[in-house]
């Protein structure tokens, strides 16, 4: 048996999926993008006036992506400290990796940090949905409950 999670705190799914199911003492996170809840907003994105992307900040939407997958978290009954495996997606491993892997070692890396199991590929694109470029991708698998 599992339970479905709709966090209020996230964006909403771009598809037809909950933002993550627990089974057990486990939590699988949908992908989780760095949308801001609410609207087609992506942090550090530059559009033109056609709406077509310019530019893009990673750092913007990695910090965005990982608040977005705190609010996942927290609204299910764990945090970012009970993250056991990261799996990202980056559209451009050379540009974006080493801001990503700045930001990502101020969420999960070091002392009284989470240290959890990681994955970094690149995918040479992530679902947009509506007109939101994204760069980043997240899917976490943490524990929760006793």
């Amino acid at each position: 048996m599992s339970d479905k999670i709709h966090a209020a705190g996230a964006p909403e799914p771009v598809g037809a999926y909950p933002h993550a199911r627990r089974v057990g003492n486990l939590l699988f996170l949908s992908g989780v993008g760095p949308r801001r809840r609410g609207s087609d907003e992506v942090p550090g994105t530059t559009l033109d006036a056609d709406g077509n992307l310019v530019d893009y900040d990673i750092e913007a939407q990695c910090v965005s992506c990982f608040e977005n997958v705190r609010a996942v978290l927290e609204s299910a009954g764990s945090s970012i400290d009970r993250v056991v495996d990261v799996l990202v997606f980056l559209t451009d491993m050379r540009r974006d990796f080493e801001a990503y892997n700045r930001v990502y070692a101020r969420y999960f890396a070091g002392p009284g940090r989470a240290n959890p199991a990681r994955t970094t590929i690149e995918v040479a694109r992530l679902p947009q949905g509506a007109n939101a470029p994204i760069a980043i991708e997240v899917k976490v698998i943490a524990t929760v409950g006793a």
